[in-house]
């Protein structure tokens, strides 16, 4: 169970892009159960919503580098 937290911690993206693909694709397989989909429709589906959920990660983490800056103290050198 440490390790496991240690790796949240580690690679905090990672388990965010997770948790959030896990979520879609239980919301889209309970929402489109009564489609008809076929196998392959199905797979391509679930594919492209892991992707959306990684890129929807992916830009929410593009504001964690300003934060870093924001807490660095300045050196007085500019």
């Amino acid at each position: 169970m440490d390790s496991l937290k240690n790796w949240i911690t580690n690679h905090p993206n990672l388990s965010a892009w997770f948790v959030l693909a896990l979520g879609m694709v239980i919301l889209l397989v309970y929402e489109a159960r009564d489609v008809g989909l076929q196998g392959g429709q199905w797979v391509w589906l679930i594919v492209v919503t892991v992707l959306v959920a990684g890129a929807c990660i992916w830009i929410i983490s593009w504001g964690d580098d300003d934060d870093d800056l924001v807490d660095t103290p300045s050196t007085g050198q500019e």
